[in-house]
């Protein structure tokens, strides 16, 4: 089954929501507004991106707390205020993807 970690009012996490609605995929949707992430999914995530990777320069989190011009370890930062996550990441199974990629969606869904 194919996990899509976002908010709820993520365009893209929105986008991928719906490219799995439209072709009856199953998927679960894991909103960052009502849970954290695990340890282990953290891991599981952390193990196919650096932290550095998965930050969003453009969110208003980011911009908000002037992250720019700081030295911080980005995995902490994530796990502690996911608000700075890409968004949508995309799991199935051990393999994770950031960010809306609907051929990775319609793969995984064979």
């Amino acid at each position: 089954m194919i996990q899509i970690i976002g908010f709820k009012k993520c365009k893209e996490t929105q986008k991928a929501i719906r490219a799995l609605k439209e072709r009856n995929i199953k998927f679960q949707f894991v909103d960052l507004n009502e849970r954290d992430l695990s340890l282990r999914e953290w891991d599981n995530i952390f193990s196919h991106y650096e932290g550095e990777e998965l930050i969003n320069p453009n969110s208003k989190y980011y911009k908000k707390k002037g992250f720019s011009y700081m030295v911080f370890d980005a995995k902490e930062e994530l796990m502690e205020n996911s608000e700075l996550l890409i968004t949508p990441i995309l799991r199935c199974k051990n393999k994770v993807k950031k960010g809306y990629d609907l051929e990775t969606l319609i793969k995984w869904s064979e």
